[in-house]
């Protein structure tokens, strides 16, 4: 229910806007003056303030009322019980909020990428030194057999041909 009454305000700020921008000023705020403020915000190009209890068509020249017109305190636009200084440090909260877990999520992500290749890396590492050992094992023992086979048949001694190298 909480996060309703946070999504409401932020869809109504951004549709609102919108439709404001795109509607040419007319007077048709200004004769609401006389009503309440359900009555005035039933048009979206309207901002109802409460000090003055009036009904103004929203400066869309200005993408803030300025303080002259109606304070953010006592400015409402698109719900009564919200005020436009609410809406826009919610709004402000909410952006800095989803920047920050979308940075989050980058960052995690590619520490993990970053983390899973060092570690495939050391797992290679690790199977090239055991096939490296298995290999001069290998060679040592076929040198040892070598050898006893030079022993058996008496050739262990300097090879008659090596002067000739």
């Amino acid at each position: 229910m909480m996060d309703l009454r946070m999504l409401l305000p932020a869809l109504l700020l951004v549709f609102g806007v919108a439709t404001v921008f795109a509607q040419a000023p007319d007077r048709e705020c200004e004769a609401k003056n006389a009503t309440n403020c359900e009555e005035c915000l039933q048009n979206v190009s309207c901002l109802w303030c409460i000090t003055t209890k009036k009904c103004i068509t929203y400066p869309v020249r200005t993408i803030l009322p300025p303080h002259a017109v109606c304070p953010l305190n006592d400015a409402r636009w698109g719900l009564c019980w919200m005020n436009f200084q609410t809406l826009i440090i919610t709004l402000s909260v909410l952006g800095a909020v989803l920047i920050i877990a979308i940075m989050v999520c980058l960052f995690c992500c590619c520490k993990c990428e970053n983390f899973g290749s060092k570690r495939f890396e050391a797992k290679m590492q690790r199977q090239a030194n055991k096939t490296k050992t298995k290999q001069e094992e290998r060679r040592a023992e076929m040198k040892q057999r070598h050898e006893e086979i030079r022993k058996k048949y008496g050739l262990s001694g300097q090879n008659p041909y090596s002067r000739f190298a």
